[in-house]
């Protein structure tokens, strides 16, 4: 029997979950060559960097960071989708996350190295990258930056494998290819009811403690830029305002990828509309917090009047970078607050289009951050500009085919939507919310009273 035939016979929840497994459309191999081409692309713009060094890029003095730091900040923040959000929805009990989390946690696992290999690529020769260790200072953020990144890609790992074991088990004990894989990841598990709860206690204390470790990595990222003193980069708020702006645009991309999987994989039936009705709640709060954030920085810098960081302002308000600024407002806050802000945009369509929104200006608020300052450094400079070369754009844009090309194979090995705990919603949470909804209820007092 082969493994179509295997799943085809099994109840709804496993054969639509599995079916991404045994059976690959025409389509997703068309789509996975394209990414694959431009990966490619992406790797041979490297090795002629490699070979060229750092003069075929854009980067010069002042600007030295360019692109690679921009996707760097902002890979890391989309890493923020899987592992800190489902981890909030597992503490808070909310019931809707059960078809969400897996592919929130994916996203975590998969975008995070394309993120730490970027400051690797501007470093122009890679094995730089081991002066970090080899000549470490406790008291650079660097160092901390390296090992929060490190520490928080191996608690993702975890947190995204311990709750998949079930369905490894599943899968193994069904016989599917490549059998060898499943039975080693499934590392012996039977699911009885006590490994079941054994695995319900170790995945609590995963999701409180992986939330303060992802919060730490933003942070960190953002005193990079902190503790400099260069013109708005000195500023208290950073660690919070990049956490903030982390988990805004992990929200977004997370709702594009739900969105794709519904889709691609005919999944209506565990995305639904109140999926996304309820993650564009989530959207219109972030949107909200993120103007008040930027709002905020932006305000101290006009009101503390110092000649450099006036001017690093005034280029974004109205000079050199007027255009990314305020498309980075128009994106970051007008569509999705205009969107979010209205149950009758609040579907799939909307959305998505919010979030396209929010992915476009996040990558530009990293633009609006880096470039601007980097170019009105304190010091007297000849006038400079920045123009990414066709190297740094090949490079950008093999590292986003990379991400969703090991994403579309990641789907086609491990269900992306938890069948074990969609079959655990369906056989127990109603009883467990409305016992939890009584307990919030005030009590009957002419009861107790009898």
């Amino acid at each position: 029997m082969t493994d179509l035939e295997i799943v085809s016979r099994l109840p709804q929840d496993e054969r639509v979950l599995l079916m991404p497994l045994v059976r690959t459309t025409k389509t997703f191999w068309r789509w996975a060559a394209v990414m694959a081409a431009i990966s490619l692309w992406g790797l041979f713009a490297y090795a002629y960097q490699l070979r060229n060094g750092l003069g075929a890029t854009g980067l010069n003095t002042p600007e030295y960071w360019g692109i690679y730091i921009i996707c760097f900040v902002f890979f890391i923040g989309i890493s923020h989708a899987g592992t800190l959000i489902s981890a909030i929805l597992r503490v808070a009990n909310a019931e809707w996350r059960r078809s969400i989390t897996r592919s929130a946690e994916f996203i975590t696992v998969l975008v995070i190295g394309f993120g730490a290999i970027q400051p690797v690529l501007d470093l122009g020769r890679p094995d730089r990258v081991l002066n970090v260790m080899l000549h470490s200072q406790p008291f650079s953020p660097l160092l901390w930056d390296v090992m929060s990144i490190g520490l928080y890609f191996t608690a993702s790992s975890v947190y995204l494998y311990v709750p998949m074991i079930p369905d490894l088990a599943r899968i193994r004990d069904l016989g599917l290819r490549p059998r060898l894989l499943y039975w080693f990841l499934a590392i012996g598990y039977h699911d009885t009811p006590a490994a079941r709860h054994t695995l319900e206690r170790l995945i609590s204390v995963l999701a409180v403690a992986v939330i303060p470790i992802a919060v730490s990595v933003h942070t960190v990222i953002g005193w990079i830029f902190a503790l400099t003193l260069r013109p708005m980069w000195h500023s208290a708020i950073f660690g919070p305002y990049f956490v903030i702006g982390a988990i805004f645009s992990g929200i977004a991309a997370l709702i594009i990828a739900m969105a794709i999987l519904r889709r691609v994989y005919r999944l209506e039936a565990y995305f639904k509309d109140i999926h996304f009705n309820h993650m564009g709640l989530l959207l219109l709060v972030m949107s909200i917090l993120w103007f008040y954030f930027t709002f905020a920085e932006h305000l101290t810098v006009w009101y503390g009047g110092e000649e450099a960081e006036l001017a690093t302002l005034y280029s974004k308000l109205y000079g050199a970078f007027w255009f990314p600024f305020w498309l980075m407002f128009a994106t970051c806050f007008v569509i999705p607050f205009g969107l979010m802000a209205r149950a009758k945009t609040r579907n799939v369509p909307g959305t998505v289009i919010a979030s396209v929104a929010v992915v476009i200006g996040m990558w530009l608020e990293r633009f609006n951050i880096v470039v601007p300052t980097s170019l009105h450094p304190r010091g007297e400079v000849a006038i400079a500009h920045y123009w990414p070369s066709w190297v740094e754009l090949s490079i950008m844009a093999g590292t986003f085919a990379g991400f969703v090309l090991v994403y579309m194979i990641a789907t086609k090995f491990f269900p992306i939507v938890s069948i074990w705990e969609i079959k655990e919603g369906r056989e127990k949470s109603i009883e467990e919310v409305t016992e939890r909804v009584s307990e919030y209820l005030p009590d009957d007092l002419e009861a107790v009273a009898l």
